[in-house]
């Protein structure tokens, strides 16, 4: 899945850590937010964790998935919680994810992935960890591999920058960011100068880091910038997509600024997005690519489009995880909220760049920037390869300007309490992801719509403190 004639073997990788001068290892894995966890070991523990032996790996509390981005423990999941003691799960380190911190004295940095031990000895009694979101992307990827396809994907972020510190924002009370730059003003090199410390060490470092960046500019909206990922297969795509974002957030921390991933930070300014790039290969040839077909597409991209238009919404949390998710989708804002297509259309959920063999794609533009990068991969892919497995016909046509045709579309659901009843009880997301992760992951957001009813708010304070 991962492996190219390029990829150096996992016992000539050991061997090179043993020959380094390093003593200490950075590891880390996700959890069900896409935010990175993490450890330092020392280097002999790392190595003794890496060997391919039966029952290898490390512990790590299974918390990882028992609580909340606050670190509030969920009191409604089954799997993990309090009523299961938080024990010690396994984590085994991809050693094919090697990279080096250059913002961390090049200390050797590895992502691992949670694997499940049965009784006995043997590599057969390790089984994928079913809440671990990079397991839930290989389990899609597994089932492309059946038949016959290489995901290949690309990410773009956009997110807003403020001249603070997590210290200065909580002596704010959590109010008022200053951000980088003021006024609307993308594609500016005017503002890109006024914080050309910060654009060069993201473009100098970050690929250093294993995370390549084809273009940055900045966006529409005060100190907002876009990265476009480069483009690789899809688990090497989503480990570079989370990479971006915890390393743009340490570079920043650096200098002194604060980047936000959030949906939407203020109701008058433009949402963040999380765009996805998507084709299939096989591991030739793109096979989304047919000069001879409607409009460039191959019958096979347009059941994959059709799969996405009809049944993404069935994955709805994994790409609107959060309650701000839906403050994004708004009219005239640039996120979409139908679900349309159209060639090379910004304003459609689905955009087809049909263009070169070599260029031929799709961009599914619904997702925020607040994404955890592992499950909204898993949700696009799982989506239009079911619209392969299904044969299905891309049987709408493609919108002209903004929603011309789809006047009659339903849009986009607007709270995460109504994905998440979907996602719960599609059959479509489990046979994809897995009973477990389905129920596991929606009782996550259910617990997040609880929070969100149970607080007040400065909106409501300012509605009825004084009035009522």
């Amino acid at each position: 899945m991962r492996s190219t004639p390029t990829t150096p073997p996992a016992a000539r990788l050991l061997a090179e850590l043993r020959r380094s001068p390093a003593k200490k290892v950075k590891i880390a894995v996700a959890d069900v937010d896409g935010v990175l966890r993490g450890k330092y070991l020392h280097k002999d523990k790392f190595l003794s964790a890496a060997e391919p032996a039966p029952g290898g790996g490390f512990g790590f509390c299974d918390v990882v998935f028992g609580w909340d981005m606050a670190d509030a423990c969920y009191d409604n999941t089954e799997l993990v919680g309090w009523h299961k003691g938080f024990p010690d799960a396994m984590v085994r380190p991809d050693l094919h994810t090697r990279r080096q911190v250059p913002w961390d004295d090049d200390v050797p940095f590895f992502l691992g992935e949670f694997v499940w031990h049965g009784p006995g000895k043997g590599p057969e009694r390790e089984t994928p960890h079913p809440l671990c979101p990079r397991q839930v992307l290989k389990r899609v990827l597994r089932r492309a591999e059946k038949l016959g396809f290489q995901p290949q994907c690309g990410m773009e972020f956009e997110w807003f920058n403020f001249a603070e510190t997590p210290q200065s924002w909580a002596d704010k009370a959590y109010a008022n960011p200053r951000p980088l730059t003021p006024g609307m003003f993308g594609y500016s090199l005017l503002r890109a100068s006024h914080g050309q410390t910060f654009f060069r060490a993201l473009m100098d470092e970050l690929p250093k880091f294993g995370v390549p960046i084809e273009g940055l500019h900045t966006e529409t909206g005060p100190g907002v910038y876009e990265a476009a990922i480069a483009f690789s297969d899809a688990l090497e795509a989503a480990d570079r997509a989370i990479l971006f974002k915890t390393g743009v957030k340490e570079i920043g921390l650096r200098l002194g600024i604060m980047p936000s991933f959030m949906a939407k930070w203020n109701q008058s300014l433009p949402g963040c997005s999380g765009h996805i790039h998507q084709s299939l290969s096989d591991g030739k040839n793109n096979l989304f690519h047919d000069p001879r077909g409607r409009l460039g597409m191959s019958a096979l991209f347009e059941s994959y489009l059709a799969g996405q238009i009809a049944v993404l919404a069935d994955f709805g949390p994994m790409i609107w995880p959060t309650i701000n998710s839906y403050k994004r989708l708004v009219d005239g804002c640039w996120a979409p909220v139908k679900p349309t297509w159209g060639v090379d259309n910004r304003t459609a959920s689905f955009r087809v760049i049909s263009g070169t063999r070599k260029s031929c794609r799709l961009e599914t533009r619904s997702p925020g920037a607040d994404v955890n990068p592992y499950l909204a991969m898993a949700a696009v892919l799982a989506a239009g390869l079911h619209g392969v497995e299904r044969n299905l016909t891309l049987d709408t046509p493609p919108i002209v300007g903004t929603n011309g045709g789809a006047e009659a579309t339903p849009r986009a659901p607007r709270s995460l309490a109504e994905t998440t009843r979907r996602f719960r009880d599609s059959a479509i997301a489990r046979d994809w992801l897995g009973d477990e992760f389905v129920a596991h992951f929606a009782a996550t957001r259910e617990w997040e719509c609880r929070q969100w009813r149970d607080a007040v708010t400065d909106w409501e304070l300012k509605r009825y403190l004084e009035i009522i």
